[in-house]
């Protein structure tokens, strides 16, 4: 993975938009902490998950940016954790860079929220999506949410956004290209048994905290893990990530694109490379 900074607090994004005058959510990025952070968080992923993240040059050198993965792993999603330290090693702390997250991860008080806040990430709202965008930021963004990175250890190698559009259409309306993101490995670090999205119905899950699911995995330390509210100690699978080249959606579809047609040539193409990514797979978990 080969990085055009020699420090991770160089500028990597020269000419974007300063985050000055966005929303308060936005300035709570924290460069210097980031720089901290990495110089033991980097190691600690690299031994944990050997991360394998490829096709970082492919991404726009600055300016905005939707990035559109796929994601496993339960709440842990160590994928998007690797691929996030990654991208900082590689553009540099100052390139702003967020990562949207489900309302709930951003609410609960077990997880450290400040933390993630410093690191980019922020509630995954069309607000703060477009406020990102609009201040010249690489946008993280998984479509799929809960209902993909509960998804049961038998569709590992699926990627599935349950028909949700909406990063289409953010993309057009901020003219922006998207960037797939594909991952795979994080399906490994635990047993998911079912993402129990009938109980969840029966509960109201969704009207009370936008979840549309109530996982049930085997994972350490729980054995039984219902819900995974409070994470799970993942096991060391290893996480490959390929990013693919940008797609400019106006060039590709035309002037007005049709949203059903670039949501299904976009999560056809990430099926393509997940597959393909499965096949390079001796074990799982070894990878």
């Amino acid at each position: 993975m080969e990085s055009p900074t020699s420090d991770t607090s160089a500028v990597g994004a020269a000419g974007t938009k300063s985050v000055d005058s966005a929303p308060a959510v936005l300035r709570e990025r924290d460069p210097n902490y980031i720089t901290l952070s990495l110089r033991f968080m980097w190691p600690l992923i690299a031994a944990w998950f050997r991360p394998d993240i490829r096709g970082l040059d492919r991404i726009p050198a600055c300016g905005p940016v939707l990035l559109v993965g796929n994601h496993s792993g339960g709440n842990v999603v160590p994928d998007t954790l690797a691929f996030t330290l990654g991208f900082y090693r590689y553009f540099g702390v100052e390139r702003p860079f967020f990562q949207l997250a489900h309302h709930l991860v951003m609410t609960v008080p077990w997880v450290s929220v400040w933390r993630l806040r410093k690191y980019g990430t922020i509630e995954a709202t069309p607000e703060n999506a477009q406020a990102a965008l609009d201040s010249g930021a690489a946008v993280l963004i998984y479509p799929g949410g809960d209902w993909e990175v509960h998804r049961p250890s038998w569709h590992g190698h699926r990627v599935e956004f349950a028909g949700r559009e909406g990063f289409v259409r953010l993309a057009l309306a901020a003219d922006v290209p998207i960037v797939p993101v594909v991952s795979i490995g994080g399906q490994e670090t635990a047993l998911f048994l079912t993402r129990g999205e009938r109980i969840a119905r029966a509960l109201g899950l969704d009207r009370r905290f936008r979840l549309k699911v109530l996982p049930v995995s085997l994972a350490l330390p729980w054995g039984l893990d219902v819900g995974d509210f409070f994470g799970h100690i993942a096991l060391p699978a290893k996480i490959t990530t390929q990013v693919l080249e940008p797609i400019d959606l106006h060039e590709r579809f035309g002037p007005n694109p049709d949203v059903d047609a670039v949501y299904e040539t976009i999560t056809e193409l990430m099926q393509r490379t997940l597959d393909e990514l499965a096949a390079e797979r001796r074990f799982p978990v070894i990878g």
